[in-house]
């Protein structure tokens, strides 16, 4: 089966990383949706991708006085869980059409118009959401250089996941901090971990399979011929960020496993699993 992965939720139909991003991929009949995980300046875990608030939310506009240089740079790791729950993150959508897929039709009024109610998720939250639509979830772990210590994003993970209860074989994490999946391994056997690879030109460059048995692969930096040869030495492999049919046939046809994309609702239908 090739299974669809939707990156930071169905983010061309909804806000990305909302939990009605999520439940817009879930809708779409993804396999499973990708999401972010960083620090907020208190220690909780949420769900954002960006190292800053200013793409996605309206902070410049809700926070006009700022103390801090962190906080002037509108950081997320510099912001309380109260203060991010303030934030709208969803009305950024309807004014920037991302993917011009409100222009296109694809998202309805009453879709548009819930979206300003839409808040940072947490990753609890993320989880619960998970749980009770029985479904799957991809958990990168985001290193912006923020954590407060080695593995607290790691550990405060793995902590969350059980106070789910959500079943172990519906969460994978993932990582460009390898070191973090390395820790997850050591204490969370049951829990799958899918290694990041491709942020920059010179990863691919001097990438060495070996260490972990499923790699994430940005697409846009290998060939077929690249994802064959991993498949050939026994590692699983799926590519990110896909949105062209044409380029997941390409990676499919040499043995991906999964296809990491903006466009769930139409990749379920485009690929027969």
């Amino acid at each position: 089966m090739i299974e669809i992965i939707a990156h930071r939720g169905a983010r061309s139909l909804a806000p990305e990383n909302t939990l009605a991003a999520a439940k817009a991929a879930w809708q779409s009949g993804a396999h499973r949706w990708e999401t972010d995980i960083q620090v907020t300046r208190d220690g909780f875990l949420v769900l954002f991708h960006d190292l800053d608030l200013l793409r996605c939310t309206n902070a410049r506009k809700h926070f006009r006085h700022l103390t801090s240089d962190g906080r002037r740079k509108f950081l997320v790791s510099h912001f309380t869980l109260a203060e991010l729950k303030a934030l709208d993150a969803g009305s950024w959508f309807e004014s920037t059409d991302p993917f011009s897929t409100i222009q296109k039709g694809y998202v309805t009024a009453d879709a548009l118009a819930g979206f300003c109610n839409e808040k940072i998720p947490t990753l609890e939250q993320g989880l619960l959401l998970t749980k009770n639509l029985d479904w799957q979830i991809n958990l990168e772990l985001k290193d912006h250089g923020t954590d407060p210590s080695p593995f607290y994003t790691v550990d405060n993970t793995l902590a969350a996941i059980s106070e789910s209860t959500i079943a172990p074989a519906r969460v994978v994490v993932s990582s460009f901090n390898h070191a973090w999946l390395e820790q997850i391994r050591l204490l969370r056997p049951d829990i799958a971990v899918q290694a990041l690879v491709g942020e920059a030109g010179t990863d691919i460059k001097n990438f060495q399979p070996g260490a972990f048995n499923v790699y994430n692969i940005n697409a846009a930096l290998v060939g077929a011929d690249f994802v064959r040869n991993l498949v050939q030495q026994g590692f699983a492999v799926n590519l990110f960020t896909v949105n062209d049919p044409r380029t997941a046939a390409m990676h499919i046809q040499a043995g991906a496993s999964g296809i990491i994309t903006d466009f769930p609702q139409f990749f379920v239908n485009y690929i027969t699993c």
